[in-house]
Order: structure tokens, then C-alpha cells, then sequence
């Protein structure tokens, strides 16, 4: 066991075994504190999977010794247990040597409590524990050898509960990851069965893909039964979107046509002269353009201009010839106004034969010259009716005073008044005085209506 070399390693006993599984000391491991033994997992440890376990630093002149003739010793519940001799520099040297060989081991039972705290392979870390503490018997190391064993045994026993908890937490994860793959798969079902809104669905879909790759730890079956149904609604959008977009294509070739057709009757209706008619077969062409429906684009926005330059031709000379009849009509207008003018000397009731000669110059004259602004028209017609109803007033009333019609029927009503005073006078004589009250009564409305048309004669 004396290395006469002198060597640091001097008086060491055979290398301590590694535990299967263990990391070496000093290496990554979890956050929590080395002498900290956890049995599950806490958010700490899952939010670090991988903290760094600082190395141990203890006093070993607590728990050994080093002889002036270089034995070590260490102090356990045993008593003093002789672990090698050092060769190598003074008692104080020595001691500090296998104090840091104990520090070494109390790394390695810190990274195993940070594995199990950590939640991982807890049958493995068990393993490692048991190993460990069945080589600190003969441990070349000095320190508190008996602490590391409650450790190692605390490893041990909460191995099991730990493992246990792991299986929970993976079964727990592997439920939720199932649950969230069964939601992805129906919502990918509901957008292949209902979506029509195709570009956002086709977002959503590869975004669920995205999602679907995320998530692990699904078991196989059930992974391949869900994943056949995303797979199966994704191939079903994609035919049904297709199936749109290809209808949408046999919808714009057969617009595309039509408005072809549209445009040739525009254009050859755009030289018409015709201009209610023609304008009237352009509001039906537009109104069959609307309900043609898009052709492609580019080919849709070059029928448009072609359409609306044909249209635009025919009304711009609908509107020329608009402006020059608004001007003929003006003129017109004027005319008329001066005919008014030149004919207002028109008195029937000086020279009615006078007047109606000049009411039939000014109907001529006013025929002939033609329409006016629709704004003047009531205007200038109502003083020419104005004229005309007063000649035609003065002829009607010259042509009642004139009929002999209405003068024979007043002389009869007066020979009707004298009958019927005779029948009175005939009926009093005989004494028949009802009788004669009612004939006087007779006589008396036929005499009223005598004066009325005798009246209606000498008042015109």
C-alpha cells in the first residue's frame, strides 16, 4: 500500500468503483443541494433538468487522521478504521489528499440525489447507490463516511416511491399529449368537413402538423390511429379545396366567355344612334356582366375596359348630342317666348273671330317650332293655354246666347206655367180648392225654371 515514489496517489487502496450509471464527479448534473434527497420530481427540477451540483468541501480532520509515520485512519460508528499510509509529504498533506477523495464521493452521492430529485431513471440511480455504499467499507477516504451511508441508504429507499412517481408523471404526460393529439385530430376533421375559408384552413392544418410533431411520448397505436385520422382529413381538404378550385377555374373559362360575347354586342351597339333603346340594352348588358361572374384576373380586368370603352363611346355621343339638343331646345324656348309676345294683343272679347284667326297663326307657329327645356315647358305651355282658354271661353258663351235650342226650351217651360194656371183656375171655379192649391204650386217651380233658362239666354 506505501508508494515509494512519493506520488499524491501514495498509500491509496485499489480505485474505488465508479457506480454504473453515475456521473463523474464535477459534471453536469441537477440544482438541488448535494445533501438534499427528494423523492419526485418538483418544478424546480423540471424547469432544470441539468443543474450543476457543486463539489464538496468538508473538514476531514474531523472524522481522521494521518500518523507521523504516514498510517491513515477514519472515524466511523465502527471506531478507527486504518485506510492506508502516505509517503508522499508531511501528516497534513496526507490528510488533506484523502479528505479530497472523500469530497470526491460525497459528489457522486450528491449527483445521485440530483438525478433522483430530477426524476430520472430511478432504478438505474438505486443500482448506483447500492454500489456506492457497499464500497465505503473500504473507502480509502477521510470524512463522515457513516452520513454518506444515510444518504445512500435514503437514495435507496426513496428510489422506488420516486420511480413510481415517474411512471405516474409519464402516464399523466402521455394522457395529456393523447388528449391534445385526439383535439388536434378532430379539429383537423372539423376544418376538412366544414371549412370553406381555404387559405386560413390551410394554415391551421400545417400549423397543427407542426404542433402534431412536438408532442412525444404518445403510445404507438394510439399515435398511428390519430395521426391516420389528421392524415385522412388533411386529404380530404386538400381534395374538397381542389375540387373548389376547380369548379372556381370552369366558372371564370365560362364567364370569360360571356364577357367575350358581352363585349362584341357593346361594341356594336357603340355607333347607335338610338339613344333610349340603346341606352336601355346597355344597363340589361351591364346587368348580365355582374351576373356572369369573375373571369380571371388579368383577362377579367382586359374584358372590363373593353366592355366600358364600347359603352363609353356611345354615351359620350349620346351627350354631344344631348348638349346640341339642349341647345335647339333653348332656342326654342326663346322663340316661343317672343311668339308670346308678338301675340298678346289676342282680346275675344273686342274681335272674337279676329282672335281666333291669331290663336291659329300662333298654334302653327308655335308647332313648328319643336320642344324646349323640360324645366320651361310647364311655364311657356301654360301661357299659351292661358290664350287658348280664354278664345275658346268667349266662343262658347257667343254660341250659347246664340241656341235656339235653349230659347225653345225657356218658351216651353212658360207654356207649362200656363197650363197649369188654367188647371188651377178650372179647379177653383169648381170648388175643388185642394186641387187647385196643387196645380198654383206646379205652375210655380215651372215658372222658376222658366226665368232660370230665360235668364241663362240674356246673360250671355
Amino acid at each position: 500500500m506505501t508508494d515509494t515514489n512519493g506520488t499524491a496517489d501514495a498509500g491509496r487502496p485499489a480505485q474505488v468503483p465508479r457506480p454504473s450509471g453515475a456521473p463523474k464527479p464535477g459534471g453536469a448534473g441537477t440544482r438541488p443541494k448535494p445533501h438534499a434527497v427528494k423523492p419526485a420530481p418538483g418544478p424546480a427540477a423540471q424547469q432544470h433538468p441539468h443543474p450543476v451540483v457543486v463539489p464538496t468541501v468538508s473538514d476531514p480532520s474531523k472524522w481522521g487522521r494521518v500518523d507521523e509515520d504516514g498510517t491513515a485512519w477514519v472515524k466511523t460508528a465502527d471506531g478507527e478504521r486504518q485506510i492506508g499510509s502516505w509517503q508522499a509529504g508531511d501528516a497534513t498533506e496526507g490528510l488533506a489528499h484523502f479528505g479530497r477523495r472523500f469530497d470526491d464521493l460525497a459528489t457522486e452521492v450528491a449527483l445521485l440525489e440530483a438525478r433522483l430529485a430530477a426524476g430520472a431513471d430511478a432504478r438505474k440511480t438505486r443500482a448506483a447507490a447500492v454500489a456506492l455504499a457497499e464500497s465505503l467499507p473500504s473507502a480509502a477516504v477521510i470524512g463522515d463516511i457513516d452520513g454518506l451511508a444515510a444518504r445512500l441508504a435514503a437514495i435507496a429507499e426513496h428510489s422506488e416511491e420516486a420511480a413510481a412517481h415517474a411512471r405516474e408523471e409519464k402516464e399523466r404526460a402521455r394522457h395529456e399529449h393523447t388528449e391534445r393529439k385526439e383535439a388536434l385530430a378532430a379539429e383537423a376533421e372539423k376544418i376538412a368537413a366544414e371549412s370553406t375559408q381555404w387559405k386560413a384552413a390551410g394554415d391551421r392544418l400545417r400549423e397543427i402538423l407542426d404542433e402534431w410533431k412536438t408532442i412525444r411520448g404518445v403510445d404507438r397505436k394510439v399515435d398511428d390511429a390519430l395521426w391516420r385520422r389528421y392524415s385522412k382529413a388533411r386529404e380530404s381538404f386538400n381534395r374538397r379545396r381542389g375540387a373548389h378550385f376547380a369548379e372556381l377555374d370552369r366558372e371564370r373559362a365560362t364567364a370569360k366567355t360571356r364577357k367575350e360575347e358581352l363585349c362584341v354586342q357593346a361594341e356594336a351597339l357603340s355607333g347607335s344612334t338610338d339613344w333610349a333603346g340603346t341606352a336601355a340594352v346597355f344597363r340589361d348588358l351591364l346587368t348580365e356582366w355582374k351576373a356572369a361572374g369573375r373571369a380571371p384576373r388579368e383577362a377579367d380586368e382586359a374584358l372590363w375596359r373593353r366592355f366600358k370603352s364600347a359603352q363609353d363611346v356611345f354615351f359620350a355621343a349620346r351627350n354631344s348630342a344631348a348638349s346640341e339638343r339642349d341647345a335647339e331646345f333653348e332656342q326654342n324656348a326663346t322663340a316661343k317666348e317672343e311668339l308670346l309676345r308678338t301675340y298678346a294683343h289676342i282680346d275675344p272679347a273686342t274681335d272674337l273671330e279676329g282672335a281666333r284667326a291669331a290663336l291659329r297663326d300662333l298654334q302653327e307657329k308655335w308647332d313648328a317650332l319643336g320642344k324646349v327645356p323640360r324645366e320651361r315647358m310647364q311655364d311657356l305651355e301654360g301661357k299659351l293655354r292661358a290664350i287658348e282658354k280664354r278664345v275658346r271661353e268667349a266662343a262658347d258663351a257667343q254660341w250659347r246666347r246664340s241656341d235656339p235650342e235653349a230659347v225653345a226650351r225657356a218658351a216651353q217651360f212658360r207654356e207649362r206655367v200656363q197650363q197649369f194656371e188654367e188647371q188651377a183656375a178650372k179647379a177653383q171655379a169648381a170648388g175643388k180648392t185642394r186641387d187647385a192649391e196643387r196645380a198654383l204650386e206646379q205652375a210655380k217651380q215651372w215658372r222658376e225654371w222658366a226665368d232660370a233658362a230665360e235668364g241663362a239666354v240674356s246673360n250671355l
